[in-house]
């Protein structure tokens, strides 16, 4: 019989799949088994899909390791990976003087795309914060920021804070984790004016789902200058 899954139209199936294959390894050896995609299938009775996007997300997270022909295994551990920081904490790394202008700061209804991310109900309340970040006075990114209203009560009426992070920390939400994803564009006529280049040049697109344990606390959709932004990965092979 398939397994009930918990609060079906709050979390979502391969979030609630994904951390039953967590707890299920948790301690387990390196090169320890996990239980096939079809196994999962039958427990949980949802799409092979749901089950694969359960598992890329603990393969990406590198608690997992997938062997071709032979399966999925708990992962050797990897070395300490890249913390996770903030704009103005970025800029200072790099020896920049971080800046942001608030474009936008208000409470919106979530759409289909920011709710998903969120891990909410569509038209749920959220917070979209908008700023043109800048480094030594100089524009870098437009920076769109979604937050769980019901995280951070009074988030709008207390004023704008310099770092979001920071202010996440205050609130003991600091990201523990993220999810990014980046590609290469080219700035519309709107974005070409707020970074001072000409429409059509090259930007990077970076979007992110931040995580403070499991909670989701942000999703962001940054517009970075193309000739100014380098993006900096770590990576590796565990020992």
């Amino acid at each position: 019989m398939p397994e009930t899954l918990v609060n079906p139209g709050r979390t979502l199936k391969h979030v609630q799949v994904r951390e039953y294959v967590r707890s299920l390894v948790a301690g387990s050896a390196p090169g320890s088994a996990t239980p096939s995609e079809r196994e999962l299938v039958q427990r949980f009775g949802v799409a092979r899909m749901t089950v694969r996007q359960a598992m890329d997300a603990l393969v990406g997270e590198g608690l997992l390791e997938r062997i071709p022909g032979r399966g999925t295994f708990v992962a050797r551990p990897r070395r300490a990976a890249s913390p996770i920081i903030g704009y103005t904490e970025e800029m200072a790394r790099r020896g920049l003087l971080a800046e942001s202008q608030t474009l936008l700061a208000r409470r919106e209804q979530a759409g289909p795309g920011v709710a998903r991310a969120l891990n909410l109900t569509e038209g749920d309340a959220v917070v979209h914060w908008r700023r043109l970040r800048r480094a030594d006075g100089l524009p870098m990114c437009i920076e769109d920021a979604y937050l769980n209203e019901v995280l951070l009560p009074g988030f709008l009426q207390s004023g704008m804070p310099t770092s979001l992070y920071e202010a996440l920390h205050a609130r003991g939400l600091r990201p523990s984790w993220a999810e990014d994803s980046i590609n290469a564009d080219v700035a519309n006529a709107d974005e070409a004016s707020l970074l001072e280049v000409a429409p059509g040049s090259a930007v990077l697109r970076h979007s992110r789902r931040a995580l403070s344990e499991e909670k989701v606390v942000e999703v962001s959709r940054t517009v970075y200058r193309g000739d100014r932004f380098t993006m900096w990965v770590q990576l590796g092979q565990g020992d």
